[in-house]
């Protein structure tokens, strides 16, 4: 079993995927949903066809973490200075 890390991001139209670890395997999809299904389907299909060309599967090597900021709001002043 392998495990892979998607970015997923919001666009325009809906959503797009992608796996840092496996370059050019990308999907699109109008909900998050739809796209992380067609992301799965995207990387199991390379993944097999890697294999049966006989090719070594991408090792995991991309971690993920979120951040959390906080920024001040900016201060708002009317009239003179």
């Amino acid at each position: 079993m392998k495990k892979y890390l998607i970015v997923l991001e919001k666009t325009k139209r809906g959503f797009s995927a992608y796996s840092p670890d496996i370059p050019g395997c990308i999907a699109t999809g109008r909900t998050r949903k739809e796209t992380e299904e067609n992301i799965y389907n995207a990387i199991q299909f390379h993944l097999e066809g890697m294999r049966e060309e006989g090719l070594r599967l991408p090792e995991n090597t991309t971690e993920s973490e979120m951040l959390v900021f906080t920024v001040a709001e900016p201060k708002v002043s009317y009239g003179k200075k």
